[in-house]
């Protein structure tokens, strides 16, 4: 069974600017499904249960192009998000994610990643046309 999924996105946009975009945990709420607000360490998700309020920890390096998010959650299960950003030319830059099947039981795991791969597909698409690109 598939327990990761790697997609990625080519961004008309200079390094600095998507970077300083994608690592500002504020932004996440324009890009993303799943993130209703976040910022000081916290963040609020939807989530099929109902809004969750989280710890959001976000580890980012404009030298190496790595944007990681940390959640915890209140049952203290932590998730984590891995991301890179790479210079591809001039105002040309290729966003990649590392997506990792959630922590669940193998009975509810069983289409749970597809569907999470449909989604980032979206958001992926959504960040793209923010910073720039067809």
């Amino acid at each position: 069974m598939k327990t990761f999924d790697v997609q990625a996105v080519e961004i008309s946009a200079d390094f600095e600017r998507a970077f300083r975009y994608i690592a500002e945990p504020c932004n996440l709420p324009e890009w993303t499904d799943a993130f209703r607000s976040a910022g000081d360490g916290k963040a609020v998700l939807a989530t099929p249960a109902g809004a969750a309020e989280i710890e959001l920890d976000v580890r980012s390096s404009p030298d190496y192009g790595a944007i990681d998010w940390i959640m915890r959650f209140p049952d203290q299960t932590i998730e984590r998000a891995y991301s890179r950003l790479v210079r591809a030319g001039e105002r040309r830059c290729i966003f990649s994610f590392v997506l990792m099947a959630p922590q669940l039981p193998l009975e509810q795991l069983e289409g749970a990643l597809e569907q999470q791969s449909l989604t980032l597909r979206r958001e992926l698409d959504k960040l793209r046309r923010i910073l720039g690109g067809a």
